[in-house]
């Protein structure tokens, strides 16, 4: 209780009065048993001092009441289909399917179906669509799950996302990272599919070879890049191995996600302005043909039959172009006969002209296709707990891929430890670019390809007339896909 002591001066005041103005005015007190003392009234030597108000009690808020499931996705069975059905990925699979389906709460069963490759899954989905028989989640890149979306197949999972009892929690949506959460996202915010890891196109380059070669750091620039491109292939056709002729520099494949990667790196993009379309016979885009055309033509690129692993592991390739999940089978080929396994190696971006430089992000996404509540539900469960930390240190510690969390980097110190070189790609997810989220990219990207290999073996002054080619076959692919 506060009281405030009046200081007055020649005038005589009743204790009555005293009384009634010691009586409290904002805080409530418990009841009194006795009368209270009066106050004693001195003669003042200083100037009065006023003590703080209390603060005014607050009332309590009441706390929120916790949000109410609208679906119960109990009992339901999801039918997923998936395309790694051999090795270690497989296993992994396997292994976190059966411990979803023992310790979920809702007695939810995902059955897993491999169906092979992406092309294959691709056409049995386009065939089951025809027939109905369709799964309830399915693997699939950006540009086929954005095309089953249009057809009315699959689901938003914006809503699953910003489910108030079975979505993500703000500071958990803070902890993805957002290039491999966008990567599915159509140009209206649509979320088409669900990242359950990524990976990214990038540079392999023999550090050691390189600095045999003179060359003491990876190239900063496309024009270091072709110095040292064009080192390796003199060395090679100037040394005592025949065999090795027209090899040394950078195995040139003319497929849309290297040109994908070279566009991006040199500051410029495939789609066109405000995400509509595409657009190839643009200034950027004319640089990177006449940079790859340039190589090809000075003997400091070569092709391969297939994958170049062999190749940049017994020197015959400075620099080729893999996603980080073939790590493994880089490591692998080292480990053969012949292989100049002592050489240290790893991943670098892709170099700008000016100095940029850039990697193609690849997301392992999964599309959820269009049910009741109920299953709609219970396959966006599986999909959250698979994007788990724990869940995903266990799935990147068997198939070599890079988390979509941020907090699953701490749960990977020991895989980080035996495998230095992933932790070089890893520290490269943050220079990604994505390939078009669009239905027409998959006839658009063989389109990119033929166009450049013709762009590589033909006169310099048909490249507009290509690029412009191009555009026209993109434009008329979204006009016949897109909608």
């Amino acid at each position: 209780m506060k009281r405030i002591s009046l200081i007055v001066l020649g005038i005589f005041v009743l204790s009555t009065i005293l009384a009634a103005c010691a009586t409290p005015t904002q805080a409530p007190t418990p009841e009194a048993t006795e009368e209270p003392e009066a106050p004693v009234v001195e003669e003042p030597t200083e100037e009065p001092v006023v003590t703080e108000e209390a603060p005014a009690p607050t009332e309590e808020v009441a706390a929120p009441e916790e949000p109410e499931p609208d679906v119960d996705p109990t009992g339901q069975t999801v039918v997923f289909w998936h395309v790694w059905g051999t090795g270690t990925p497989n296993e992994a699979m396997l292994q976190i399917v059966d411990e979803f389906n023992q310790t979920n709460e809702w007695d939810i069963t995902v059955e897993p179906v491999d169906q092979g490759r992406y092309s294959d899954l691709e056409d049995s989905m386009n065939a089951a669509i025809q027939s109905g028989d369709v799964p309830n989640l399915a693997v699939g890149y950006s540009n086929a799950l954005a095309n089953w979306y249009q057809v009315g197949v699959l689901a938003d999972l914006n809503p699953y996302m910003n489910d108030p009892f079975f979505g993500f929690t703000a500071e958990e949506k803070a902890d993805f990272y957002q290039a491999a959460l966008n990567a599915p996202v159509l140009a209206d915010g649509t979320m088409v599919g669900f990242p359950i890891s990524q990976s990214a196109n990038v540079l392999f380059y023999n550090e050691t070879w390189a600095q045999e070669l003179g060359f003491e750091n990876p190239p900063a620039t496309a024009e270091e890049f072709k110095e040292q491109a064009c080192a390796a292939a003199e060395a090679n056709a100037t040394d005592d191995d025949p065999d090795n002729d027209g090899t040394g520099g950078y195995v040139l494949y003319a497929g849309a996600s290297d040109v994908a990667s070279w566009v991006f790196a040199f500051g410029g993009d495939i789609k066109g302005e405000g995400g509509e379309g595409y657009a190839f016979n643009t200034p950027v885009v004319k640089d990177v043909a006449l940079f790859l055309k340039d190589l090809q033509d000075n003997g400091c690129a070569f092709q391969t039959e297939s994958y170049p692993n062999p190749e940049f592991a017994t020197r015959k390739a400075l620099f080729t172009v893999s996603s980080t999940a073939g790590l493994p089978y880089q490591i692998e080929a080292f480990a053969a006969e012949g292989a100049n396994s002592e050489d240290e190696w790893g991943f670098i971006a892709f170099p700008g002209k000016d100095g940029g430089k850039a990697v193609n992000a690849f997301g392992q996404t999964i599309g959820m296709v269009n049910s009741t509540p109920e299953s709609n539900m219970a396959a966006w469960l599986f999909l959250k707990y698979f994007s788990s930390p724990e869940v995903q240190a266990q799935w990147i510690n068997s198939s070599a891929y890079y988390p979509t969390r941020m907090s699953v980097n701490p749960l990977l110190d020991e895989y980080v430890a035996a495998n230095p070189i992933w932790q070089d790609g890893l520290d490269l997810l943050e220079f990604g670019g994505a390939e078009p989220a669009k239905p027409s990219w998959a006839t658009v990207r063989r389109s990119v390809g033929d166009t450049f290999t013709a762009i590589i073996a033909s006169p310099e002054d048909q490249i507009d007339a290509l690029l412009t080619e191009l555009d026209a076959a993109a434009a008329e692919a979204v006009e016949e896909t897109d909608m």
